[in-house]
């Protein structure tokens, strides 16, 4: 499985952000959908999940501003988050693993997101 991200980019504080994930070739309903940022000096953290039927868990204190979909029909994952902060700047990365695994074995290769003061 080869996992794409995009919609990572230089934005402005108070904007918003939306991330789409999708993978080729692959049925990514078959698989439990996450989301991970790491920013630049700090470690890599677990935001968001979605499961294949849309049960949606978070992570620590970041992912309860975030918001995770998919659309099954486009074969897509979202993420999405409003009003942007700074530390928001991040490298995004898609994730997926079967639904009875605990090892998140399917990485994207991150999307970089700028968020300007």
């Amino acid at each position: 499985v080869q996992l794409q991200a995009s919609g990572g980019g230089l934005v402005q504080t108070g904007d918003s952000l939306r991330l789409s994930c999708t993978a080729p070739g692959v049925t990514l309903n078959n698989f439990v959908m996450g989301w991970f940022r790491q920013a630049p000096g700090k470690e890599r953290e677990f935001l968001i999940q979605i499961s294949s039927t849309g049960e949606i868990g978070y992570g620590g204190s970041a992912g309860g501003h975030f918001t995770v979909s998919r659309d099954n029909a486009k074969n897509t994952v979202y993420l999405q988050k409003n009003s942007l902060k700074p530390n928001d700047t991040a490298i995004y990365y898609c994730v997926a693993r079967l639904k009875n695994s605990r090892t998140w074995n399917t990485w994207g290769p991150g999307t970089q997101v700028t968020v300007s003061s």
